[in-house]
């Protein structure tokens, strides 16, 4: 019988990088070491493009955007350094995740070409220029300012399109996060002018030949599954679409957790389990 191999697509936020992670790079990469990862993607966030797009924890720790671009810097070089130190244990990918918001395309662009990752996760997590993932009072005020929940969903597909085209990241990720704080998400993707949406991005992931992750922190945050949503997944599958793991880890805790459920699913579903590398 097939064992899939563990690989994360999407993972590795450490706390000398990121605000909101508990855990160092190097005990990160030794924890995927330690469950047995055959390789990782390292993708931390990109920097901020002004001061206008820091997070509330990055404001709270009295971090410039100066500051978090001299960061970033160092995340890349550092990574790069493990890359090499750890090559007879585990196969490392040195990569970042972006951001959509205003002036986020270019900056991109310029920080692919200063430090040449091996590849980039594309991530909406603002939309209108309004962060949607930080807590449900945010994800409302911005489905308000754009008329409801239902144009959130179009703006949000329609700026991701904007960025795939722009990008074209190895890998889209949490495909469908524009779910994270709507309890009918089910219904919603029902909708016929979100369907078209989503297959529209779908195909041209497809015609792209672009990776999907299958984002499994959703599960350790309480959702039923993760993102992708089956309905989504189906449409992946029959468009032919990888879909690989990404524990989206912020902690050596989170490396591994629920892998075993996320493979399941895959498998469950006729996926192709020798996973493609974004790199």
């Amino acid at each position: 019988m097939h064992h899939p191999a563990w690989v994360s697509v999407h993972g590795g936020h450490s706390r000398e990088f990121c605000a909101h992670a508990a855990d160092t790079l190097d005990q990160m990469i030794g924890a995927y070491i330690d469950q047995g990862y055959a390789w990782v993607g390292i993708t931390e966030h990109m920097p901020p493009v002004s001061d206008r797009f820091r997070y509330p924890d990055e404001v709270a720790l009295g971090l410039t955007v100066e500051a978090m671009h001299q960061r970033f810097a160092r995340y890349m070089a550092l990574c790069r350094q493990y890359q090499a130190r750890y090559a007879d244990r585990i196969t490392i990918f040195v990569g970042f995740e972006t951001e959509t918001y205003s002036g986020a395309i270019p900056f991109v662009k310029d920080l692919r070409k200063e430090f040449s990752p091996d590849y980039i996760v594309g991530s909406v997590h603002h939309v209108a220029n309004m962060p949607i993932d930080t807590c449900p009072a945010d994800y409302q005020a911005a489905a308000e300012s754009l008329g409801g929940v239902e144009a959130l969903y179009l703006h949000y597909f329609d700026e991701q399109l904007e960025m795939i085209d722009a990008l074209a990241p190895a890998v889209v990720g949490h495909f469908d996060l524009v779910r994270i704080f709507d309890t009918d998400y089910g219904k919603r993707f029902r909708s016929p002018a979100i369907q078209a949406r989503v297959r529209r991005n779908l195909e041209r992931i497809r015609d792209l030949g672009l990776i999907l992750d299958l984002n499994l922190a959703a599960l350790s945050k309480g959702a039923t599954e993760p993102y992708l949503t089956e309905p989504i997944l189906l449409q992946a599958r029959e468009l032919g679409i990888p879909v690989v793991p990404g524990d989206d880890a912020h902690s050596i805790h989170a490396v591994g957790r629920h892998m075993d459920d996320g493979i399941a699913r895959l498998m469950k579903l006729g996926f192709d389990t020798s996973w493609t590398r974004p790199a």
